[in-house]
């Protein structure tokens, strides 16, 4: 799905003002460094992932996901619907992603691939909503880390945000899911239902080893 004309040039506009991104690896890749990364999918995917911010080999490649982290997310995805490993190209990593819709909580990498601050998520935050919630026809979401889970409780009232922050510290999070209503700035709203999973970098040590499985609970658990 092609991002909408009038929301590609907002990105732009927010991001000619925003400190921070990565131009050295942009330029390094001959990538235009206001040019969003959001790989979107089927609007009428029954599952979105959501992940943090693209990384180097999303910049290189123009597309969210196909890095480190996101590849083992396709390879899992692979396996899950075909049973066997993913060939080694780019083709079959693209090709498993397609059912899917794809967005982070900014389209844009940080300097260092540092999470991005607070008043940098708010700033995108408008714009990521009104793809959720306007161009995409699901309401399922796979959060990849606790940057994307909490993304949800930005701008929201005091009794969503604290409910989010409560959900996250209970130790059978990735276990359950939770709904959260978001509501765009022209006043549409739909309720989405987060599925919670640690992030899948070999660097989260804590979590890492169990990923695989917990992933695969999670596509058992949708039906995918």
């Amino acid at each position: 799905m092609a991002l909408d004309p009038d929301l590609r040039t907002r990105f732009r506009q927010l991001a000619a003002q925003t400190d921070g991104i990565d131009t050295e690896a942009y330029a390094r890749f001959g990538k235009d460094p206001l040019e969003p990364i959001v790989g979107l999918g089927r609007r009428s995917a029954r599952v979105a992932f959501f992940g943090r911010d693209p990384g180097r080999t999303e910049v290189e490649q123009g597309e969210p996901f196909v890095g480190s982290g996101g590849r083992i997310v396709r390879k899992l995805l692979y396996r899950h619907l075909h049973g066997t490993p993913m060939p080694d190209d780019a083709a079959a990593a693209r090709a498993v992603g397609k059912p899917f819709f794809w967005i982070n909580t900014v389209p844009y990498k940080p300097v260092g691939n540092k999470a991005w601050s607070m008043q940098v998520k708010r700033r995108f935050h408008p714009l990521m909503r009104r793809l959720l919630v306007d161009d995409w026809r699901g309401r399922h979401v796979v959060t990849l880390g606790r940057e994307a889970f909490l993304w949800f409780g930005i701008d929201q009232p005091e009794p969503v945000r604290d409910a989010l922050e409560a959900f996250w510290k209970d130790e059978d999070r990735f276990q359950r899911h939770v709904e959260v209503p978001l509501r765009t700035e022209a006043g549409h709203q739909r309720r989405f239902v987060l599925y919670p999973l640690p992030h899948p970098s070999p660097l989260n040590q804590a979590w890492f080893k169990r990923f695989p499985a917990l992933l695969e609970a999670r596509l058992r658990e949708l039906s995918v």
